[in-house]
């Protein structure tokens, strides 16, 4: 039985007894068999930790969950100059990244027999709030210094929110299938370590044949998908095939297309499978909201009622959706000096439009900021307007979001490159070509201040029909 209040996430794990992680080989291990002694330099200090989903990042990850120490978690896919701004600004004293073979002022150690691992050459003697567990990116793999900033406690309460809706099993075996630096991917990696059975630690994704393979060789009982891994199910042919060991399956990163969803949630109960809609942020520790598998025709689109413990209310002049709960984060940071301090707000404010219907259900009808949400990756359209205009200097660039499917790049000069533009945003923040559309204007709407009236732009166009490809 789960304490009904844990302080220590590491204890919680090892009170599963059912608990296993299996490699891509099929080869078990236990928590203790991977959560091996390492030799720290001090009792406490900041860990920046660029991980996959192998068996050898899972492997760390769980020892500093038994360690008194900070991390960061990140994608090892992130460019190298945004690795070292982010280096440079925090200075972490460890830092794990099997991708490079060297860093300056860090000493090359092993981990699990394989390089990656560094040691700063000189300490540094850094005032961490205690309460400081996790620094999560908001931005994806765009290198923004900000960082959420999350507590022990958090995590937890997260995770035991998620064990009492979600029907997670000793017996379940479960695909790592989301990254562990992504806000979801992580809940479901705590949840199920805390309350389920075999979790298989695959880099495979699911446009991949050997994820098939992995699911049909382990008999995956969940799957756990963004918007994107949704519409490419259905484009695999997800819904014309049996699932035998499927039991059920989870959705949030993203409002998913009504009429998609409502395909899955036809699916799901006709064959007799849990499909669960839910909502949340990194803020947050991944959830905020979920909607019940027996809700999900009649309130379609919903995100459901807040999670045990949360609560939502809409702000009377706003409609901005805010949240309140014991997994609310401590702030934000974006430089080493902000670890100092660990300041929950009163209440969470999304940036999200909502409102509540008769029945208590609330529904997402807008977003405030200026961000969007393309495979369940926030990214900030500020940010990639300020890489355009640093490259195409004299070239006005203005990026606004297309309901969470595509960033539409809108522009005056008819000799802007479109493909040079493509290239440089998948090198530099490994956004997709295809996720990308361009709008030739003969102004850029502007507000009487003088500055871009995204709002106007934004209607303008999702009232046009001429996107240029």
């Amino acid at each position: 039985m789960i304490s009904t209040s844990p302080s220590n996430l590491y204890q919680l794990l090892s009170d599963n007894k059912s608990l296993r992680y299996l490699d891509t080989h099929g080869d078990r291990y236990s928590l203790s068999d991977l959560a091996t002694s390492l030799a720290l330099p001090c009792s406490r200090g900041l860990a920046f930790l660029y991980l996959d989903n192998s068996i050898e990042s899972v492997s760390l990850l769980l020892h500093f969950f038994r360690e008194n120490w900070a991390i960061a978690l990140l994608p090892p896919n992130m460019a190298v100059p945004f690795k070292e701004r982010l280096e440079l600004r925090y200075q972490p004293n460890l830092i794990y990244d099997p991708q490079r073979g060297s860093l300056k002022g860090y000493t090359k150690a092993l981990w699990r027999h394989k390089a990656g691992l560094f040691y700063a050459d000189r300490q540094l003697e850094q005032q961490l709030h205690p309460d400081l567990k996790l620094l999560l990116s908001t931005s994806g793999t765009t290198g923004s210094p900000k960082f959420v900033k999350l507590s022990e406690q958090n995590m937890i309460a997260n995770a035991l929110s998620i064990l009492d809706y979600l029907p997670i099993r000793p017996t379940d075996v479960t695909p790592l299938n989301l990254p562990l630096y992504y806000s979801y991917g992580l809940s479901v990696f705590t949840s199920n370590s805390i309350g389920g059975g075999k979790l298989v630690c695959t880099n495979s994704e699911v446009m991949q044949k050997e994820f098939w393979r992995e699911m049909e060789r382990f008999g995956y009982t969940s799957l756990a998908g963004v918007p994107y891994v949704y519409e490419l199910l259905a484009r695999l042919g997800f819904l014309k095939k049996e699932h035998p060991h499927l039991r059920y399956l989870t959705q949030a990163g993203g409002k998913l297309n009504k009429d998609l969803l409502a395909q899955f949630a036809q699916y799901a109960q006709e064959k007799q499978l849990d499909f669960f809609v839910m909502y949340g942020q990194t803020e947050a520790t991944a959830r905020m909201s979920f909607l019940p598998p027996g809700q999900l025709l009649d309130k379609l689109g919903a995100i459901g009622k807040p999670i045990k413990n949360g609560q939502f209310t809409i702000d009377p002049e706003s409609s901005e959706l805010h949240y309140t709960g014991p997994n609310v984060f401590g702030g934000y940071a974006e430089g080493l000096a902000d670890l100092q301090h660990f300041d929950p707000p009163k209440s969470l404010a999304t940036g999200d439009l909502a409102r509540q219907d008769q029945d208590g259900y609330y529904y997402i009808t807008g977003r405030l900021k200026r961000i969007v949400k393309l495979f369940g990756i926030r990214i900030n359209l500020d940010e990639v307007e300020q890489l355009l205009a640093a490259q195409f200097p004299g070239k006005e660039l203005v990026c606004v979001g297309s309901s969470d499917k595509y960033i539409s790049i809108c522009y005056v000069d008819p000799n802007i490159q479109q493909e040079t533009i493509k290239e440089l945003l998948f090198k530099r923040v490994h956004i997709l070509p295809q996720v990308i559309r361009f709008q030739q204007l003969t102004s850029i709407l502007r507000t009487s201040n003088g500055k871009i009236d995204y709002h106007a732009m934004t209607t303008l166009l999702s009232d046009s029909n001429a996107l240029v490809h």
